[in-house]
């Protein structure tokens, strides 16, 4: 959604032009009476704001949406558990700040680089100055970008500055900044210099913020790469060339923005102490409501970081205390529920508390969409005033030089095409890495094969890496599936973990019950119509018991998928999982049920094609009773079409890595990827192994 910059002023729910430390302080009791009436009055009204109805056309919608709401609640009570004081907060901090920029892409941090900033037009205006300037976050990563500065300053003079992240306004080659420009002419005008950058995806440079959402780049979810983690770093950036300018005193800098920005204004504040002062606004709710009331689909992926640490959502924003920020929102703002908004600012609140400063924490709501307003305007204004430039004074000028009108007729008070960087197409660097920096930002992992002799510490700390980062939700060991009821024709239906229904059948046995000698579970692919393929049956030998094992996701289990925008898929991951790690799970627990149904002494081996393979592959890995792995022409790398996605799995390591982490169990590969396979020979040739491999 577009926030308006032109809506139509119309009076705050609650007194936000009072909003400010110093003016709460003024308020007089029986106004204060009446406010908390008010306000408790207003919550009552906006328990559960569920984001349109659930999904009901496949059988699994309703048994994945009640898991994701369970996994939602359990992480959700998490906040500030174990946390009596400042000081166990502030003793935490350090990790979680590590915890932080590994969800956000940021680990190993990008070198801070030179950022050859380039001024490539100034205009004067009524009272400013606007510079139009880019500079490279990283090298070839440009950030275009106008700097508002007042019109005079006193030679020597440093001034308190404004990082303005920018929401999600269609503009354009004129790049989203344009749509703010009201906001840069204010702050210039009273004394600021406000640096307005545009985002990746709608700057003049437009890349891609929706890989999730619409784009089918599910390997973001292995790359650990998220455009929120861009934008973190272009924001952190703005601040290091804010901090290089003469006329910026660098302990005044505060940053805000509304929607996508008010998320950035998050992201940016909770990573760099540097930013003394954030005002979001619009920009965050918590897993409650972007998971279990479906928010997310209002949201594209920049709104987001991967929830590797399973983390509450709001300890994002209580990284930002106790310095000063003002958590800003509209009662009506269907993407910004008012549950999630009292929820979040309650446990604000509470954090603030610890360190004595509840006076540095406020909200504002006001009555309306997702949009600026008047006293939306005014209030942040004035908590910027107050707290960097000790000023808490009303603002009454808000509304001066708005961008007015709509559609064709929108109205500028500096027209757009002149606030451009580059001016024309071919002002555009020709070695720009914006369009393609998903591919750049976070780095894959590199892993040599051990040589003889270390292989048992080298595949202990690729296991070591994997259970820190993609797989941390599973426990220990995954425990067996529970038997729910046996249907005809040998069709078991099993519990894989607390409400997830899952199917085994059971297709044939070669010979007598009493002479299994393999139990042969074949992993059954979304788009698998026959089970019983000839490669599989290619593999069977006398002995054999055969199975079909369906994961969650798949067949009777299956859910609704509307691309875009991929709720369950994407909520997934804000949970600290993916769809993929849910089904390795399953085959993990059908394969430990059918062990124990033959008495535990039969080996189980698990079967997999395609997507399948890899699946069966990773069951392997993690559970020590699987004897054996058969896969049909497996995809061997998570960045080709249609791989299991794994979270930050390519941090680590790839699919022939893990492969050859199998080792000394027999491993039977069938495709045509000799160079890939080769190096999974040369992982069992170190694990002494090799007899055990074999490639067809």
């Amino acid at each position: 959604m577009q926030p308006a910059d032109n809506a139509t002023p119309i009076t705050a729910l609650i007194p936000s032009l009072e909003s400010t430390p110093a003016m709460r302080r003024s308020i007089k009791p029986a106004e204060k009476s009446f406010l908390v009436v008010l306000v408790l009055i207003v919550a009552s009204l906006a328990v559960g704001q569920p984001y349109g109805q659930p999904d009901r056309g496949q059988p699994g919608d309703e048994m994945i949406q009640a898991y994701l709401g369970r996994v939602t609640e359990e992480i959700h009570e998490g906040f500030l558990r174990d946390v009596e004081s400042a000081d166990d907060w502030e003793k935490l901090r350090p990790t979680h700040k590590e915890e932080y920029f590994h969800m956000l892409g940021l680990r190993p941090m990008p070198a801070k680089t030179p950022l050859e900033a380039t001024v490539t037009g100034t205009l004067a205006g009524d009272g400013y100055v606007v510079d139009m300037l880019h500079y490279q976050s990283r090298p070839k990563l440009y950030v275009t970008a106008n700097l508002y500065r007042p019109a005079k300053v006193t030679e020597g003079q440093r001034l308190p500055a404004v990082l303005y992240v920018c929401g999600h306004s269609m503009r354009g080659r004129n790049g989203n900044k344009t749509a703010y420009q009201s906001h840069g002419i204010w702050f210039a005008r009273h004394g600021y210099v406000c640096l307005m950058l545009d985002t990746l995806q709608m700057g003049e440079i437009a890349a891609i913020h929706h890989g999730t959402y619409r784009e089918g780049r599910w390997w973001w979810h292995s790359r650990g790469y998220t455009s929120a983690g861009v934008e973190c770093l272009n924001g952190i950036r703005g601040i290091d060339y804010l901090i290089s300018r003469p006329d910026v005193d660098p302990e005044r800098i505060a940053v805000t923005g509304i929607s996508g920005g008010g998320a950035a204004t998050f992201w940016i504040a909770a990573a760099d102490e540097r930013a003394r002062v954030a005002v979001p606004v619009s920009g965050m709710a918590d897993l409650p409501s972007y998971v279990t009331n479906r928010v997310i689909n209002g949201h594209c992926d920049c709104m987001f970081l991967y929830n590797t640490f399973q983390w509450p959502w709001t300890r994002i924003a209580a990284l930002v205390a106790p310095r000063p920020m003002l958590f800003t929102n509209s009662d009506s703002d269907a993407i910004f529920p008012m549950d999630a908004n009292r929820r979040v600012i309650n446990r604000l609140e509470r954090i603030y508390s610890l360190y004595g400063r509840s006076d540095f924490v406020d909200s504002v709501v006001s009555i309306g969409g997702h949009a600026y307003r008047q006293d939306i305007r005014r209030a942040s204004y004035r908590f910027i005033n107050t707290h960097l430039k000790n000023d808490p004074s009303p603002v009454t000028d808000s509304e001066v030089d708005l961008v007015t009108g709509s559609g064709s007729g929108l109205r500028h008070p500096i027209e757009p095409e002149r606030l451009r960087v580059f001016p024309q197409d071919a002002d555009i660097p020709e070695d720009e890495l914006n369009t393609t920096i998903d591919r750049h930002f976070v780095p894959m992992a590199k892993v040599d094969p051990p040589r003889r002799g270390e292989y048992r510490s080298w595949k202990a700390v690729l296991l070591a890496e994997l259970r820190r980062v993609t797989f941390r939700c599973f426990p220990e060991r995954i425990p067996s599936a529970k038997l729910l009821h046996v249907d005809q024709q040998d069709l078991d239906r099993l519990e894989s973990e607390p409400g997830i229904e899952i199917r085994l059948q059971h297709l044939r046995s070669l010979g007598s019950s009493g002479d299994t000698q393999r139990i042969m579970m074949v992993v059954r692919d979304a788009d698998s119509t026959e089970a019983l393929s000839p490669w599989v049956r290619r593999a069977l030998e006398p002995g054999d018991a055969l199975y079909v094992c369906t994961p969650r996701g798949v067949g009777v289990s299956k859910w609704t998928t509307k691309d875009p925008p991929n709720t369950i898929e994407r909520s997934h991951v804000l949970l600290g999982r993916t769809v993929d790690t849910g089904r390795i799970w399953d085959i993990i627990a059908a394969a430990r049920y059918l062990r124990g149904k033959y008495g535990g002494d039969v080996p189980v081996h698990v079967l997999g094609e395609g997507a399948a393979g890899v699946l069966a592959a990773y069951a392997a890995l993690w559970e020590e009773d699987i004897s054996g792995v058969k896969l049909n022409e497996p995809p061997l790398s998570h960045m080709d079409a249609g791989a299991p996605q794994f979270l930050n799995v390519l941090r680590v390591c790839d699919v022939p890595d893990v492969l050859g982490m199998l080792a000394p169990r027999e491993l039977t590969v069938q495709g045509k990827h000799p160079d890939l396979l080769a190096k999974v020979a040369e992982i069992y040739d170190a694990a002494e192994a090799s007899a055990k491999l074999t490639r067809e």
